[in-house]
């Protein structure tokens, strides 16, 4: 339970409130904590989905699994499909982030060269097995709650040194804009991405009908706490947002009014820390998909499907992941983020509807208990999930439909112009459990 709760922190970044603090702060006009609650609401309802498809179904497709399993092979393709842009994308973005920062650090080594050698460094780590990414994960997510400390004590001196602010204005007070409170939510779903990526791991946790559930509620819990305290303390001491340098890099100036440059150069290594973590966790979850679709035939199951002998992790999955990485040497930060965002989106509400059709109308269970359960819970986060997708930029919706229509080629492809269905799952509990039976397992 603490590895898989370690796991899905590290893969969300508790810093990467950060990350859009200036931009969503700007749009929602000085609500960023509100924003923050209003989805972390939405995504505890999702979270809820996956846990309950989690006990249906323990093993690695995660999403792309739970809709195949309820609504056919051909959805559950494509619904692996756009989760691959949220799995695929996500390392490259902190190889990105990483980049970025360090070259800011230190600009006599160029930009690639970070880039590359983070991008060697996780994928070896993830070849070599889960419980050594678990390890690394403890230290770098250990790294971060130690900044996070220092900021809010450091937070906490400057709001009582510049007299008490208002306490409700950074959620709803002072008259907000709520359509613009909701636009930013749906920009913060990104800053959720890793409870859904713990699912990931239920072929290698024991006891996953159990554990996974509860290990991908707590982690929501705790992120989402984290994300609301953290930008509300940052908006009580430093309340003027219109006085941001640079919305994009607003974190720094919020830095240097609490610390200082030191708080600033604090909070450089620990976001890098932090990202790095994201990718081993990230790197590791989508191998697991593309495994998951290789051994059903999906993807060529010579390559995909494959476990390392020694290791007993699916290494040509991790290689192929860390090359296609290498995309972060020419990929902007705003593309890889808008391919994210549709995936994810589209995966969660589809995860709740699988809740819906598995419980309610193929296992018919529909006493009172049961509607709420598996029929109103579920259908609650659809429509959250589904507004917050409604409410994502053009870009998104132009990127993600390229990606969609090319999932749709291929899967014209391997259905021969579908005429067929496409290769599924058939694997018992015991054949699993044989088939992972690792000592790298959690």
């Amino acid at each position: 339970m603490p590895a898989l709760v370690l796991f899905g922190l590290a893969y969300m970044v508790p810093l990467t409130v950060f990350t859009t603090y200036g931009v969503v702060t700007d749009g929602t006009e000085g609500h960023l904590p509100g924003a923050y609650v209003v989805t972390l609401v939405a995504m505890l309802f999702t979270a809820y989905s996956y846990g309950r498809m989690v006990q249906a179904h323990p093993y690695a497709g995660s999403a792309y699994t739970y809709t195949q399993k309820s609504f056919g092979s051909h959805t559950g393709f494509m619904v692996g499909w756009a989760l691959l842009l949220d799995y695929i994308f996500l390392p490259m973005i902190n190889y990105l982030v990483i980049g970025i920062y360090l070259n800011a650090q230190f600009p006599s080594v160029p930009n690639w060269v970070w880039i590359v050698t983070a991008i060697v460094v996780v994928t070896g780590l993830n070849v070599l097995g889960i419980r050594l990414v678990t390890r690394m994960n403890l230290v770098l997510v250990g790294f971060q709650i130690v900044f996070i400390v220092v900021f809010l004590i450091g937070a906490v001196r400057t709001i009582s040194g510049d007299g008490a602010p208002s306490l409700t204005v950074p959620f709803f007070g002072g008259d907000p804009s709520m359509s613009k409170i909701f636009a930013g939510a749906a920009i913060l779903c990104l800053s959720f991405l890793g409870f859904d990526a713990i699912s990931t791991l239920s072929e290698e946790t024991h006891n996953p009908r159990r554990i996974i559930p509860r290990a991908i509620m707590v982690t929501t819990l705790a992120g989402g706490a984290m994300f609301i305290l953290i930008s509300y303390a940052g908006h009580l001491a430093f309340p003027d947002w219109r006085a941001f340098t640079d919305v994009d890099s607003a974190a720094l100036d919020v830095m240097k009014h609490i610390g200082g440059s030191f708080l600033a150069s604090f909070f450089t290594a620990a976001y890098i820390a932090g990202c790095f973590a994201s990718a081993m966790a990230s790197q590791a979850s989508v191998s697991r998909i593309l495994y998951a679709m290789g051994r059903d035939g999906v993807l060529p199951p010579s390559f995909f499907g494959r476990l390392s002998r020694r290791y007993r992790t699916p290494m040509l999955a991790t290689l192929l992941v860390g090359a296609v990485s290498c995309v972060a040497l020419f990929i902007s930060l705003d593309l890889a983020a808008a391919m994210i965002s549709f995936g994810a989106l589209a995966a969660f509400s589809f995860v709740n509807l699988a809740v819906i059709k598995h419980y309610v109308f193929d296992q018919n269970r529909r006493t009172p208990r049961d509607l709420v359960l598996f029929g109103l819970l579920p259908l609650i986060g659809v429509l959250l999930t589904a507004w917050l997708w409604t409410s994502l930029s053009r870009t998104t919706f132009v990127v993600g439909g390229i990606w969609v229509l090319a999932g749709l080629v291929w899967l014209a492809v391997i259905t021969r112009g579908f005429r067929r269905r496409p290769p599924e799952l058939h694997m018992t509990d015991a054949e699993l459990d044989d088939e992972l039976n690792a000592p790298a397992a959690v």
